[in-house]
C-alpha cells in the first residue's frame, strides 16, 4: 500500500481489439485493460486508489472504437462515487454526428471531462477540425467540464500544436494537458516556461506526470517553488493500463515528499478539478 493516499487522474476502461501498430503483427499491448466495470473497480481496489477519472481506451485507428466505449465509462462512474468519467469525442469533423452523441451524455451525473486526441487524425491548426473543437471546448466551459488532452512529442500532439489550444481557449475552459507535455521535448517546452507562463496569464491550464522521464518530476518540483506557482496544477496520474501505478507513484512521491505539496499532487488538486 503507498503511504499517501492517492487520486488518480488518468485511467482508461475497455479493451481494444488487435492491430498491426507500425507495421508489425496485429497485438494488443496493453494487457492490464479492464473489459468490464467490475474488473476496472477491483483494480482500484488492487491499487489503493481512493478516486480516479475513467476515460475511454483509445488508439487503433478506428473511432467508432473509443465512442462505444463511452458508455462503459460512465456506467463506471454511475455504479462507484469514486469514479468520475470522462467520454471521448474526437477534433475531426468526419466525426461530427458520433460527437453530437458522446455531447448528449455530457449532462450525465458522473461526467466530469471530454476527452480528445489528435492521435487518431486531425490537429489543433488544421481548418477541418476548427468547427468540432470549438464545440468541444464551448460545451465543456458551459457544463463546468475540463477538456482531457493527450500531449507527445512532435506531430499533432506536440505542445507547440496543443498549446494553441490552450492560448484560444484557456480562458473559459478549464484544459488537462496529459503526461506533463509528452516526453523530453515536451517536458523542456512546459517545465521550462510555459506552464508557469499560461497559469500567470490565468489560464485553467493543469497537467499530470503519466510517463514523465526520470529528471522531469524533480525539475517539476524546483520551478514550481522557484516561480511560487503551479503547486496547485500537477496531478497523480498513471494512464493504466498504458502506464503503471508502482512506477508513477514512485516517481512523483520520491521528489513530493510527505507534506502539504504531496498532498496537493496526489489529491487536493484532484479533488478541486473533478469534485
Amino acid at each position: 500500500m503507498p503511504r499517501t493516499p492517492t487520486h488518480d487522474a488518468h485511467r482508461h476502461i475497455g479493451v481494444l481489439p488487435a492491430y498491426p501498430f507500425y507495421g508489425g503483427p496485429a497485438i494488443n499491448a496493453d494487457l492490464g485493460a479492464k473489459a468490464t466495470v467490475g474488473g476496472f473497480l477491483a483494480s482500484l481496489d488492487d491499487e489503493g486508489v481512493e478516486r480516479t477519472l475513467v476515460l475511454p481506451n483509445y488508439g487503433v485507428p478506428d473511432p467508432q472504437v473509443s465512442f462505444d466505449l463511452n458508455h462503459l465509462a460512465l456506467e463506471a462512474a454511475q455504479k462507484d462515487d469514486r469514479v468520475r468519467c470522462g467520454l471521448w469525442v474526437s477534433p475531426k469533423a468526419s466525426d461530427a454526428e458520433r460527437n453530437a452523441a458522446a455531447l448528449r451524455l455530457a449532462v450525465e451525473d458522473g461526467v466530469a471531462a471530454l476527452k480528445t486526441s489528435f492521435l487518431l487524425g486531425g490537429s489543433p491548426t488544421d481548418p477541418d477540425c476548427a468547427e468540432q473543437l470549438d464545440r468541444i471546448f464551448t460545451t465543456a466551459a458551459d457544463l463546468g467540464l475540463v477538456v482531457h488532452v493527450h500531449t507527445s512529442p512532435g506531430a499533432a500532439s506536440d505542445v507547440d500544436q496543443i498549446g494553441t489550444l490552450v492560448e484560444k481557449y484557456g480562458d473559459a475552459t478549464k484544459i488537462h494537458l496529459v503526461h506533463l507535455g509528452g516526453g523530453m521535448s515536451g517536458h523542456m517546452k512546459l517545465i521550462g516556461g510555459r506552464l508557469f507562463d499560461w497559469i500567470e496569464a490565468g489560464k485553467q491550464v493543469y497537467t499530470d506526470t503519466s510517463w514523465a522521464i526520470g529528471f522531469a518530476p524533480a525539475w517539476l518540483v524546483a520551478e514550481i517553488e522557484k516561480r511560487g506557482v503551479g503547486h496547485d496544477r500537477i496531478l497523480f496520474a498513471t494512464d493504466t493500463p498504458w502506464g503503471d501505478y508502482a512506477g508513477e507513484y514512485a516517481r512523483l512521491a520520491a521528489v513530493a515528499g510527505d507534506g502539504e505539496l504531496a498532498k496537493q499532487f496526489f489529491t487536493t488538486n484532484f479533488e478541486a478539478l473533478y469534485g
